[in-house]
């Protein structure tokens, strides 16, 4: 009759489910918590297999032994801990930041997307590379784009979107640029009851909630979708050529805000009056766009010292020499040069660049 190294040898009776949890085999109590009685309590079970380990039954007591060591392992390790007793029905304490939101990594966790041993591991990777541990999950290849991005909905309490499922309203894209949404990264979707909906890839910084409520008057709330679906619609909605400028007609607001959209207009009347593109701000324009700018400008410069010294280039040139045509001197075209080129600069640099 073969052995029950479980009963004969620990005193597990043979009404325990074979083979037993961890618990049951070091024998303490469920769910314990006590690192140090853990431990002493997998010595002395050590020390009792060992007796075992030379006779006819070494080969069993080879295996009881490192069954014991995997339990105490995994029970004195926080995290391995913690997964193995919620396997085993314990429920804890759900943790919060301090926002009093459920913690990013801990909702990829509690949704079976990540481990704690993996959470350890993001927090390592994101910590040294200075990255967002969303963006740590990602690159790393732990979870997808779409289930970061649920993942981060839940923890800022925002709705996540499927943008191929949703046709912005033509009055909400038009009151933006493109160039601030792309530099922004969100996209416009609609008023809804007295609140602009915004689709962003986290939520939005004050500043962009800002310029939005002075442009729509109405408060802003942001929902959450992938970048990538984002960057798609942006293409979609805001092509080249596309809503470059905002139109001068804001999006109506509710009548219990009439008065503060008013009074904001009062304020603010460059906001409805239409932004040409050479008088856009230079922050709001795009890469592209902030390029040949700058390549206008340093045009600009050049040209406020070349037309000055024009004389002075033509003077070099023989045959204009021989038709005898009246040349400055070369102080008279220095002293035009330097209030022309030094206007031209200050304009490029204080007006053209902002």
């Amino acid at each position: 009759m073969p052995i029950d190294v479980y009963k004969d040898w620990l005193g597990i009776p043979e009404s325990v489910e074979r083979p037993p949890d961890h618990y049951q085999l070091l024998r303490v109590a469920m769910f314990d918590d006590d690192v140090d009685r853990i431990q002493a309590h997998y010595k002395k079970l050590n020390n009792h297999v060992r007796k075992y380990a030379t006779g006819q039954y070494s080969v069993q007591s080879q295996e009881l032994l490192n069954e014991l060591a995997k339990a105490m392992l995994c029970l004195t390790d926080p995290d391995r801990k913690r997964d193995y007793d919620e396997s085993l029905g314990r429920e804890f304490e759900v943790e919060t930041d301090a926002h009093g939101r459920l913690p990013f990594l801990d909702i990829l966790i509690s949704d079976g997307q990540l481990s704690r041993e993996q959470k350890r591991e993001v927090e390592s990777f994101a910590s040294a590379r200075g990255l967002s541990e969303r963006d740590a999950v990602i690159q790393m290849k732990l979870v997808n784009h779409t289930t970061a991005a649920k993942a981060l909905s839940k923890h800022l309490g925002l709705s996540y979107v499927e943008l191929e499922d949703m046709l912005p309203e033509d009055e909400a894209l038009d009151a933006v640029p493109r160039a601030l949404v792309k530099k922004h990264t969100f996209l416009p979707l609609f008023v809804d009851e007295g609140t602009l909906l915004i689709a962003c890839v986290d939520a939005p910084e004050h500043q962009l909630e800002d310029e939005l409520r002075l442009r729509y008057g109405v408060p802003v709330r942001a929902v959450i979708a992938t970048p990538r679906s984002i960057n798609q619609a942006i293409a979609q909605h805001y092509a080249p050529g596309m809503r470059d400028e905002a139109v001068v007609k804001q999006v109506e607001a509710p009548k219990g805000k009439a008065k503060k959209a008013k009074a904001a207009k009062t304020e603010k009347p460059a906001v409805k009056k239409k932004v040409t593109a050479a008088r856009q701000r230079f922050e709001d324009l795009s890469v592209e766009e902030q390029a040949q700018r700058k390549q206008y400008g340093m045009l600009m410069i050049c040209w406020g010292i070349i037309v000055p010294m024009l004389p002075q280039i033509l003077k070099s040139v023989a045959p204009l020499m021989a038709a005898g045509l009246p040349i400055p001197g070369l102080a008279i075209n220095l002293l035009l040069m330097l209030p022309i080129a030094g206007a031209v600069t200050w304009f490029v640099t204080q007006k053209y660049w902002k």
